[in-house]
């Protein structure tokens, strides 16, 4: 009599307060689990499975995964189904040269506009990420640095900009780099935050902007320590 098949890592991970869950409330739920570490790239996504979760049919969970296909972070195969969706090696690191030049952009103009709730939030974002280096907690970090990054380039108020950025951030995030780092890399990568903290509260845009850029540095560099034998990444075309 053939085993019970485990329960699908994403179904355990999704919450549903009540059965007939909206579209939008699915969408924003398949997301979060997608951001927050607990599913690994490649992890089958079953329809009726999640179906099931929310008390729904299959055509708005359809519906959402279309939508996370557009936004990078679900695959679809013929005949295969739906997967969190794979970077290749290369594909990663032209993503963290996207939000590079991105956040370059946003913070030029965030630092001038800023005022003191955007620091206060900075601040918090900040304790977060300290927290979860505190913890060792990989996941944390990763949780609580994009919270961070987000908060110094909200103030900028280019809306289509920080859609670009969050976009291009959103679809490292399944990967979990920095969770592979030894922990020394995660606090050097932490030392930047302290700097570029300091320089956003200070309105430094010069010291600001250089901070940015040895961050984005090291995490290029970082990148080149991650493990290719995972199965994490995708094949290369």
């Amino acid at each position: 009599m053939p085993g019970r098949r485990s329960r699908s890592v994403l179904v355990a991970r999704l919450v549903s307060e009540r059965p007939g869950s909206s579209q939008a409330a699915i969408l924003a739920e398949l997301r979060r689990c997608l951001l927050d570490g607990g599913v690994p790239p490649g992890t089958p996504i079953p329809l009726d499975e999640v179906a099931a979760v929310f008390g729904v049919s299959r055509i708005p969970v359809r519906e959402s995964l279309k939508t996370l296909i557009g936004e990078g972070l679900v695959e679809h195969r013929p005949n295969a189904g739906y997967t969190v969706a794979k970077l290749t090696a290369r594909e990663l690191q032209e993503l963290y040269l996207v939000r590079g030049v991105l956040e370059a952009a946003a913070l030029a103009a965030a630092v001038g506009a800023a005022d003191a709730t955007d620091d206060e939030n900075a601040r918090a974002a900040h304790r977060g990420l300290e927290e979860a280096v505190r913890a060792r907690d990989a996941h944390a970090y990763h949780r609580e640095s994009r919270s961070f990054h987000l908060a110094l380039v909200a103030p900028c108020g280019m809306l289509r900009l920080l859609g670009m950025f969050e976009s291009a951030w959103n679809m490292t995030e399944p990967l979990q780099p920095m969770a592979h780092l030894p922990e020394a890399e995660r606090a050097e990568l932490h030392n930047d935050h302290d700097a570029m903290l300091a320089a956003f509260v200070a309105r430094d845009a010069t010291a600001l902007l250089e901070a940015a850029r040895r961050h984005h540095g090291r995490l290029q560099s970082s990148l080149e320590l991650l493990p290719r034998d995972t199965g994490l990444f995708a094949d290369p075309d």
